[in-house]
């Protein structure tokens, strides 16, 4: 007996911190509009109005390079106490439909409504009615994507931006997904989209002809992923848990750093923060180590690598790994560690003897042997805010 169909929607509030300022002063409406930070100190657009979007203006982008897009840009500093009490209302109102809300940011979740009664039981009304409550209530719109999963609820509430909703039918999942552009597959950035046009796939349906073993050698564990999602299965159930999964601290430089040596030099100050927000954080056992680059072209990288030491000579290692992989000019470094679960804890105990003191850091081989994770991945998040 098959289980019954899934209803995800995907909501997704429009440019919500720039909103949030119009709301708040509808002087501002009229004008090209951004939160992010200062050019002078090289700031970065967190998001924009669609005013501003006309101009070529974009999320992630540097805040210089908006201007000189669009000299007429007025970009205010974010006022997160403000974002948050709004993103506190919303989540009040999807509250109303499903206990099974997975928020991924201040004004972006999935929502599992499947079964529930609200609206006859259509997820589609249910769209409809908490994009009127967010519009009623907040004061500032949201868009929606109603799928079978979330990766097509995802793409789906992208459809119709700015205030709009898209449905994405189960019997329509295969032709709708056949024809997607592989930019829109969440996970997908422009290094890797750039490797999947040179072996001819430019949509999904491109990718259907491809084997499994065939997207493995050319994309690693990412390749298994891309075999799914180009037949449209997404088997992620909405996860309610919202424990913290990682601690990280970075720092955007006044003055690109222009080598290895450079960056690690960067180090110990990046290590000593991350250390003391470690220490605020009731000092959670982690599992895992990672190096964030970067560099002057607003291309990235993230390296990881398992263990659970604050070990500098680690970093290091994860930096020169990474530094490699674009050898250009770096703006930002960051580093960070990825907390352990439950189920990790037994294994975080092998760290330390039988006296309670640490072990001595492994070597980067028996490091990579001993635990599950590779030791190292590149990672391309997606650009954020909607």
């Amino acid at each position: 007996m098959s289980e019954p169909q899934r209803k995800i929607i995907h909501v997704d509030c429009d440019c919500f911190y720039a909103a949030i300022e119009m709301r708040d002063d509808p002087a501002l409406r009229p004008l090209p509009l951004a939160v992010g930070g200062r050019p002078e100190s090289r700031g970065v657009i967190a998001t924009c109005n669609y005013i501003a979007r006309r101009y070529g203006v974009r999320s992630a982008m540097s805040s210089a390079r908006a201007l000189r897009l669009c000299p007429d840009l007025l970009i205010l500093p974010p006022d997160m106490a403000r974002y948050r009490e709004a993103s506190q209302q919303i989540m009040r109102i999807y509250e109303r439909y499903t206990p099974l809300i997975e928020p991924l940011s201040l004004d972006e979740a999935y929502l599992d409504v499947s079964g529930q009664p609200h609206e006859q039981g259509s997820a589609t009304r249910m769209a409809e009615a908490i994009r009127r409550q967010i519009r009623e209530e907040v004061g500032i719109t949201a868009s929606a994507g109603i799928a079978p999963n979330k990766f097509l609820a995802k793409v789906a509430s992208d459809w119709n931006k700015p205030d709009g909703q898209f449905l994405i039918r189960p019997q329509d999942v295969a032709g709708f997904v056949a024809a997607l552009p592989v930019e829109k597959i969440h996970g997908v950035g422009r290094v890797t989209a750039q490797r999947l046009n040179e072996l001819g796939i430019r949509r999904c349906g491109d990718m259907l002809a491809w084997e499994l073993a065939d997207l493995l050698r050319h994309f690693g564990r990412f390749g298994e992923r891309l075999y799914e999602l180009a037949r449209g299965v997404d088997p992620r159930p909405v996860s309610t848990d919202r424990s913290r999964k990682s601690i990280s601290v970075e720092e955007t430089y006044a003055v690109d750093l222009p080598d290895a040596g450079a960056c690690l030099s960067k180090l110990p100050e990046l290590i000593d923060r991350l250390s003391a927000r470690i220490a605020r954080s009731g000092n959670p056992a982690f599992k895992g180590l990672s190096v964030k680059l970067k560099f002057d072209d607003f291309s990235q990288t993230t390296v990881e690598h398992a263990g659970g030491q604050l070990s500098p000579a680690r970093f290091g290692e994860l930096l020169r790994v990474g530094f490699e992989r674009g050898r250009r000019p770096v703006r930002l470094v960051g580093v960070g560690v990825k907390l352990a679960d439950e189920h990790d804890l037994p294994r975080q105990l092998r760290l330390f003897g039988r006296d309670g003191r640490p072990l001595p850091d492994l070597p980067a081989a028996e490091a990579a042997a001993g635990e599950a994770e590779p030791p190292t991945r590149d990672a391309e998040p997606p650009p954020r805010e909607g």
